[in-house]
């Protein structure tokens, strides 16, 4: 047997964030059992800790979608290293947890009632081609004009991101998946109207191999989001944005940039706690 949980990330109250499933001392777990076990849990991300193999990491993470295995995922990267510490263990640094995963170290520090992961950097980062942003604007089914700008900023799961006049323009969004076929995942952000208590919307769609899904909160798009905009100008160097609402959620992301760094926070609750069989 070992230990289970299923932990909510981004949210201010269980159940409305976005779940992830961290099965603990998965050593012994070879790829396809860890592939098989992803797809049976059938949720965004399923997440395997593991003995870290670099000396100054204190765990390593391997991530799985129902489909593949992530490099990197933002939401995974916090609701493991809940999941991490709920099981009793202690960073070799006080107050920083550092991860080992397929995208390199990935550095964890908690805040108050929050954890934050620093962003690991952009694999692409690159304008979007006349062509990619028509065949974008046909998959999210509206003219290229309603698009205020659009960039490659991938961190890991291949993230291109659109940016629209308004957060109800992107709750709007009704897409066309056999459209966006030349794409693994899309993001989709506005900003919502001033005053409001978060700065931007946002919305993140992926393909799994046999179908799109839309994921509820995003930790990867929000840090490619803030990676693109903070430096570009078009964001302050700490803000909040909400996701999930199209999906009856209530995610809070908070960005942060300091110290050279993009951070990207949010809470975490536990949900399931349990023996995996």
């Amino acid at each position: 047997m070992r230990l289970f949980h299923q932990v909510d990330v981004f949210a201010d109250e269980f159940p409305y964030g976005n779940p992830v499933a961290v099965v603990h001392n998965a050593d012994d777990l070879s790829t396809t059992d860890m592939a098989a076990i992803a797809r049976w849990t059938n949720l965004a991300e399923t997440t395997f800790l593991l003995t870290p193999t670099h000396p100054s990491a204190d765990y390593r993470l391997r991530i799985f979608t129902i489909s593949r295995e992530l490099p990197f995922a933002g939401h995974a990267t916090l609701g493991a290293a809940r999941a991490w510490l709920a099981a009793g263990n202690t960073p070799g640094r006080a107050g920083r947890i550092e991860q080992q995963c397929g995208a390199g170290p990935v550095h964890i520090r908690s805040e108050a009632d929050l954890l934050w992961f620093a962003a690991p950097p952009l694999l692409r980062d690159a304008p979007v081609t006349d062509y990619e942003l028509r065949a974008l604007a046909a998959g999210l089914r509206i003219e290229p004009e309603q698009i205020t700008a659009a960039r490659w900023a991938d961190n890991g799961p291949g993230w291109v991101v659109v940016l629209l006049a308004s957060a109800e323009a992107v709750l709007a969004i009704t897409p066309d998946y056999g459209r966006l076929s030349g794409f693994s995942a899309v993001g989709v952000v506005g900003p919502h109207p001033a005053g409001s208590e978060a700065l931007f919307e946002v919305r993140a769609f992926t393909d799994e191999g046999t179908r799109w899904e839309e994921d509820p909160v995003t930790g990867s798009l929000n840090a490619a989001v803030a990676q693109w905009l903070i430096p570009a100008g078009g964001a302050p160097a700490r803000y909040t944005a909400t996701q999930g609402a199209a999906l009856q959620r209530r995610g809070r992301i908070h960005l942060s940039h300091h110290d050279g760094e993009i951070w990207v926070g949010g809470r975490t609750a536990l949900g399931i706690t349990g023996q995996w069989h």
